[in-house]
C-alpha cells in the first residue's frame, strides 16, 4: 500500500491508457461487427464466411499476433488496437448477427404490412429487439479486451500490464499486485454494468 500512495500517478495513468485503448478497440469492433452481422443476418453465406474469417482470427495467440503485426505499425498503441479489434470480431458479428435473426418474422411481415421500409423495420424493429443478445457479445468481447490489453504491455502499448510487466522484471511484488487488482477491477466493473444494461434492456424487450 505505501508503493501505491507514492506512486498511485502512475496507477492512473496506465489505468486511463488502459481504457483508452480497451474503449478505442471496442468501439472500432463493435461499428465493424453491426455492418457485418447485419449483412450476414440476411446471407447465410456472408455470415459463414464472417464467421470462418473471424473465427480464424480469434485463434491466434495474442502474443503472436502482437508480433506479426510489429513490421506493418510497429510497437505501440496501434498494434494493440489492431490485436483485440481482431479478437472481439467473432463474439460481436456472431451475436449481432443471431439477435437479428432470432426476431419473429411475423414482427417483420406485420412491420412490413405496416408500409415501413427496410431501413426503417431494422432500426425501429429488429435491433431494438436484438439489442439484449448484441449487449451480451459486447459484454464478452469488453472484458475479454480489457484483459488481453493486460498483455498488450509487451508492445510498449501502456496500460496497467506496464506495472504488471515492470514488476515482474524487478521483482516487485506491490506493481504486480496493484496492476493486476486494478485490471481485475476495471473487468468486473465493466462486466457488471453491462450485465445490468443486458437485463434492463430484456425487460424492456419483453415488456
Amino acid at each position: 500500500m505505501k508503493w501505491l500512495e507514492r506512486n498511485w500517478d502512475q496507477v492512473l495513468l496506465g489505468l486511463g491508457e488502459h481504457l483508452l485503448i480497451s474503449a478505442t478497440a471496442l468501439a472500432i469492433a463493435f461499428a465493424l461487427s453491426l455492418a457485418i452481422g447485419i449483412w450476414a443476418a440476411r446471407d447465410r453465406r456472408v455470415l459463414a464466411a464472417a464467421l470462418a474469417i473471424s473465427g480464424f482470427l480469434y485463434t491466434i495467440p495474442t502474443l503472436a499476433l502482437l508480433a506479426l503485426l510489429i513490421p506493418f505499425v510497429g510497437l505501440g498503441k496501434t498494434n494493440a488496437i489492431i490485436t483485440m479489434v481482431a479478437f472481439s470480431l467473432l463474439i460481436l458479428i456472431r451475436n449481432v448477427a443471431t439477435g437479428i435473426r432470432e426476431v419473429p418474422a411475423e414482427v417483420v411481415d406485420a412491420a412490413r404490412g405496416m408500409g415501413m421500409s427496410a431501413g426503417q423495420i431494422l432500426a425501429r424493429i429488429e435491433l431494438p429487439l436484438a439489442a439484449p443478445v448484441i449487449v451480451a457479445g459486447l459484454r464478452i468481447a469488453a472484458v475479454t479486451v480489457i484483459s488481453v490489453t493486460v498483455v498488450a504491455a509487451y508492445v510498449n502499448s501502456g496500460g496497467l500490464g506496464t506495472l504488471i510487466l515492470a514488476g515482474i522484471q524487478t521483482d516487485h511484488a506491490p506493481k504486480i499486485w496493484v496492476g493486476a487488482l486494478t485490471a481485475c477491477a476495471l473487468a468486473v466493473t465493466v462486466d457488471l454494468s453491462l450485465a445490468r444494461t443486458e437485463s434492463w434492456l430484456k425487460r424492456r424487450s419483453a415488456a
